[in-house]
């Protein structure tokens, strides 16, 4: 995974949970990162489960990489 750290990556969204907002997306590899809808830059603070993204991997606060500046394709 430290290959993929300030990465620019491509994915599709895993899981999206409107009611918490929180989802994951999947990478190519198979990497699952976790995002928070405040990530998701549109603005909508929503999006689909299967749409495909464009994120960041960032350093989290849980000690755990995350995607950050989730962008729809």
């Amino acid at each position: 995974m430290s290959d993929l750290a300030f990465a620019t990556v491509e994915g599709t969204v895993a899981s999206f949970d409107d009611f918490r907002g929180y989802g994951t997306l999947r990478t190519a590899d198979g990497t699952e990162l976790f995002f928070h809808c405040t990530a998701i830059t549109d603005g909508s603070r929503s999006v689909e489960v299967g749409a495909a993204v464009t994120a960041e991997v960032v350093p989290g606060r849980l000690g755990r990489w995350e995607a950050a500046r989730v962008e729809k394709r």
